[in-house]
């Protein structure tokens, strides 16, 4: 889905934490949300999922707001947010609350575990898993409904380099499965492996929006550079 953003703004109190955003975003993109912490990356992939409601402007995927694409707009935490329950139960339940019927439930389930390596935990409580397990899990079970668009907030972060190297290869696989990815990172490493657009941002405001290749040679911007320099060495 195409992603527009017109004049978005989010403010709380007297602080003003986005800042008049307007960009357009094709639905064939991979893109990096970059900037420093408390840039506002965060904030804008609740704003673009719907999580919270702008003070000002609109977010669009399609021409419509997000609350017209339940389920088809999904979000992936830095830290997994998964129940007390199995690995299968996990998934059945987000599926169990869209309404779908069981038998529909369960070959999603398995088609989902299956795509990021994990159906041999499937009864394994969540709470066990690694941390890279626990990823895949959160992202089988945003796959599981079928969305068009997924968040992804820090995904690899707080992973050893086989399990991020798991989660890159299950976003590639999304990819050409024509899936929508906006994934906020600061591993530049990973940004050029995955993504064909940046948008860089610096205290909730949008400094850049280019292709991959204009952000890493043609940038001209300090704070684009510092940051590129800063991550890089």
């Amino acid at each position: 889905m195409e992603l527009h953003l017109h004049q978005l703004a989010y403010r709380v109190g007297d602080k003003q934490l986005i800042d008049n955003i307007d960009l357009h975003s094709a639905a064939q993109h991979c893109t990096a949300l970059l900037g420093e912490n408390g840039s506002g990356k965060t904030l804008l992939l609740y704003l673009c999922h719907g999580l919270l409601k702008p003070s000002f402007g609109e977010v669009l995927w399609n021409a419509r707001h997000p609350s017209a694409w339940r389920g088809a707009i999904t979000m992936v935490f830095q830290k997994p947010i998964l129940l007390r329950r199995s690995a299968y139960k996990n998934i059945d339940h987000a599926l169990f609350l869209q309404g779908l019927p069981r038998a529909q439930r369960e070959a999603r389930v398995m088609a989902a575990l299956e795509q990021v390596g994990l159906t041999e935990y499937k009864e394994c409580q969540a709470y066990i898993l690694s941390g890279g397990q626990q990823q895949r899990l959160a992202i089988a079970r945003a796959l599981a409904l079928r969305p068009s668009v997924i968040l992804m907030d820090e995904p690899t972060s707080d992973l050893d380099i086989h399990s991020a190297n798991s989660v890159e290869y299950i976003i590639k696989d999304m990819q050409q499965n024509g899936i929508k990815i906006i994934i906020a990172t600061h591993n530049l490493a990973q940004v050029r492996r995955l993504c064909d657009e940046v948008i860089f941002m610096n205290q909730g405001r949008l400094l850049c929006h280019s292709s991959i290749d204009d952000f890493f040679n043609k940038s001209s911007e300090e704070q684009i550079c510092t940051f590129i320099k800063s991550q890089e060495f």
